[in-house]
């Protein structure tokens, strides 16, 4: 249950107390980047950076000068890929590292992050993130941001989850035993804390839809909110997998009505 502690206790971290990630941590982490595989099954490159060698910065982070990114081909389902093992890496180096990490996808020196990842053309870098050991107090910037996107709220249960259709509201007393695997869900990250993710319940299958919110998909199609629904279905696997039930992933559309806005993403059956 390890993991569903770190999930429950964990907040995004900006400020960190100055000490450099230890030899036997980092060798650590670069053990980690082979263990966080994703169900689309496509391949992340994974990288420890050293922020002084390659002049990569956030103004938003203090504190630290140890980067975590990783890149990949783009492809359908791409997104949802990165977001599947980047949070995996992330709650493993929390758990055992007791690292602390904050994911940003805008407020950093993207070209310089790109130079030092060697990014190719057909490759993307959706995200990085900050590692080390988180400081004592917060920085004033951190505690401004955290107040902007009510960092420590979470929609409620039931306007995340639902029964049969989109016309039913699922609450924590009728979801009995996938309660607290599907709270390990609400209680994921997001970019701006938008929570996309909505879910529907069918008998022993969860199919999780995108709720789509608009300035999130770039010109070239690129859709960041999809790596927010690869954060949920990681919750969902790693919880799922805490209380020993075997999760089996889908990509088959059940067909239920959806709202406006919204859009199949995958399924998991318990």
């Amino acid at each position: 249950m390890e993991i569903l502690e770190t999930i429950r206790n964990r907040r995004s971290v900006r400020s960190f107390d100055g000490r450099d990630l230890t030899p036997r941590d980092q060798a650590r982490l670069l053990e980690l980047f082979d263990q966080v595989p994703n169900p689309y099954g496509q391949a992340i490159r994974f990288q420890l950076l050293d922020g002084r060698e390659h002049g990569l910065s956030s103004p938003v982070i203090v504190g630290t000068d140890f980067w975590l990114a990783g890149k990949l081909l783009r492809a359908p389902h791409a997104e949802e890929a990165f977001g599947y093992s980047f949070e995996a890496l992330l709650l493993r180096a929390e758990a055992e590292l007791g690292a602390g990490a904050v994911w940003i996808a805008g407020t950093l020196n993207r070209s310089a992050f790109e130079t030092a990842m060697e990014l190719k053309p057909e490759e993307v870098m959706p995200c990085v993130s900050p590692v080390g050991y988180p400081a004592a107090r917060m920085s004033l910037r951190e505690t401004v941001i955290r107040k902007g996107v009510k960092a420590g709220e979470r929609l409620p249960f039931a306007s995340l989850f639902f029964e049969g259709d989109f016309q039913n509201a699922l609450n924590r007393e009728r979801a009995k035993d996938l309660e607290p695997i599907l709270e390990a869900v609400r209680l994921a990250p997001s970019a701006v804390n938008k929570q996309p993710w909505r879910a529907v319940v069918m008998g022993n299958a969860v199919h999780f839809f995108e709720q789509h919110s608009k300035g999130y998909v770039d010109k070239s199609g690129w859709d960041l909110q999809k790596v927010d629904l690869g954060i949920a279905l990681c919750h969902f696997a790693l919880a799922a997998e805490a209380f020993e039930k075997k999760a089996l992933f889908s990509l088959d559309n059940p067909g239920i009505p959806c709202p406006d806005g919204v859009e199949y993403i995958a399924s998991y059956s318990v």
